[in-house]
């Protein structure tokens, strides 16, 4: 018996895919603990439809996260830190402040997950850093870390 998928399995395959099961195995397991449906022309065009509809929803995020990036790529934020005699600073600027400034300059909201940063930074100047949009997506944000 021919069944689709619903849900991943480690035995069986990952969501979507049409297996070869046992008939006693697919009616007694698998149907009724909703693992798989019974493989149907109308259920198979339904699962074409479904895949076709998921690839256009991650086409349209891959073009919002390509757009986004572009615009940071524009984009200066500006964070403040103490810093004392010689230019030495006190602490440093994490992500989630990077972020807070970002929204509050530009009115960009950026999850702070996102925000990738070798390490904190911790000295006054410029510096290039990382932000993950999308899997496909990396933009490039420019911080000015300048004196309070």
């Amino acid at each position: 018996m021919k069944i689709i998928l619903l849900k991943d399995d480690k035995n069986l395959g990952k969501k979507g895919d049409v297996i070869e099961a046992s008939d006693g195995y697919a009616r007694n397991y698998i149907l009724p603990k909703k693992i798989g449906v019974e493989a149907t022309p109308k259920n198979i065009n339904d699962l074409k439809l479904q895949k076709a509809n998921e690839a256009k929803v991650a086409q349209e995020q891959l073009e919002a996260a390509q757009k986004m990036a572009k615009k940071l790529g524009e984009l200066s934020v500006v964070t403040h830190i103490k810093a004392g005699n010689g230019g030495k600073t006190f602490g440093s600027v994490s992500s989630k402040e990077i972020v807070t400034a970002c929204k509050e300059q530009h009115g960009i909201e950026i999850d702070k997950k996102k925000v990738v940063l070798p390490e904190p930074l911790k000295n006054l100047g410029s510096y290039e850093i990382g932000v993950k949009l999308h899997p496909e997506v990396t933009a490039k944000l420019t911080v000015r870390v300048e004196e309070e």
